[in-house]
């Protein structure tokens, strides 16, 4: 098994920009000095809570300060972007990570983001899929690139060799990144469609563990659509993660130093405005959205406590759901900050011992 972090991030929001960026900085330069394998890092324009506009950015700095650790975008959200724009973009960062970059993609659902940028939330799937094709074909062209969409008509210069005209500008990595889409919804159509590509299928942080296993049902039910085999070790499952050296110390951290807050105030409240309902959250829809608590989160959901209990947690859900390749640890706003990075050495140094051999 492999181990990575997920960072929304979250964020009171009257953090200061400049403390927040100094905090995600500091956690993913010891993320790399522990070992963890991979960081993925979210986009957002218009949540105060999820202050990064540009993952892309931040991962560029991020590589000069970290030796190891492979870091992704998760998830550029297509739709907003311009096709061409991104290409080129993605495929400078994946030069400047020599290697060490993956590509997350998908489509969001914010909708104060689609009113910012103008685009209707009904043509966001099609619309991103157009984008996504534009940019992986313009990585393969070696001619002329002319794409004729619906919400895109591009018509690339001829190819010039002699003058050096062209589209020159491909990713370090071939024939592109690892390409990874989030899903969280049960039997997730996102899940299946990259089951489809082969691509690397991340499950939300809050998604009920006797749920997930439909993320990986949907996933096999595309490969097979496509002829292919999946493999458990592209699926990454997300878990919100806090441990201390006492089972008393980690739960009253988790009460008193952020991590509640995160949820009560932030990500319950976001949800319910978002979706209208609680649903990804519950283990059936007949459960009551009032019945959601940060209290039934740690309990069913969320993994809290020390060494030893959380090792056993994790191992159960391992099992629950059948395996997978690597575990990403959600992250939340920690004050102080050292806190959460407390919790990062004490999940490396004591629980991965008993876990990482999980799937041999």
């Amino acid at each position: 098994m492999k181990f990575g972090l997920f960072l929304m991030p979250i964020h009171p929001p009257e953090k200061p920009w400049q403390q927040m960026i100094s905090e995600n900085t500091e956690t993913i330069v010891l993320a790399d000095r522990l070992g963890f394998d991979e960081a993925w890092i979210g986009e957002h324009h218009t949540l105060a809570t999820e202050p990064i506009p540009a993952p892309d950015l931040f991962i560029a700095k991020l590589f000069g300060m970290t030796h190891k650790i492979r870091l992704g975008t998760g998830v550029v959200l297509l739709q907003f972007h311009d096709p061409v724009m991104l290409a080129h973009r993605i495929a400078v960062l994946d030069q400047l990570g020599k290697g060490r970059f993956n590509f997350g993609i998908g489509t969001g659902g914010q909708s104060s983001e689609f009113e910012l940028f103008g685009i209707k939330q009904s043509d966001r799937h099609e619309r991103a899929m157009e984008v996504m094709d534009i940019v992986l074909s313009m990585w393969d062209s070696q001619a002329k690139f002319r794409y004729r969409g619906k919400f895109f008509k591009i018509d690339g210069p001829d190819a010039r060799p002699d003058l050096g005209i062209g589209l020159h500008m491909k990713p370090y990595q071939t024939p592109h990144p690892p390409i990874a889409v989030a899903a969280g919804s049960p039997f997730s159509s996102t899940a299946k469609y990259a089951g489809g590509q082969g691509w690397i299928v991340m499950s939300s942080g809050i998604t009920h563990p006797s749920l997930l296993w439909t993320i990986w049902d949907a996933y096999q039910k595309g490969s097979a659509a496509a002829c292919k085999s999946p493999d458990r070790t592209v699926w990454r499952v997300s878990r919100n993660i806090h441990v201390a050296k006492t089972m008393e110390q980690a739960q009253k951290e988790a009460n008193e130093h952020g991590m509640r807050r995160c949820i009560e105030d932030y990500a319950i409240p976001q949800f319910k405005a978002l979706m209208g309902s609680l649903s990804m959250f519950k283990a059936s829809e007949e459960m009551p959205d009032e019945e959601i608590s940060f209290d039934w989160l740690v309990k069913e959901t969320f993994i809290v406590g020390d060494p030893e209990f959380v090792i056993k947690r994790i191992k159960e859900l391992y099992t629950k759901v059948g395996g997978f390749g690597t575990l990403l640890l959600q992250l939340n706003d920690w004050y102080p900050a050292q806190i959460g990075q407390d919790s990062l050495e004490l999940f490396m140094e004591e629980v991965v011992p008993s876990i990482r051999g999980l799937g041999e």
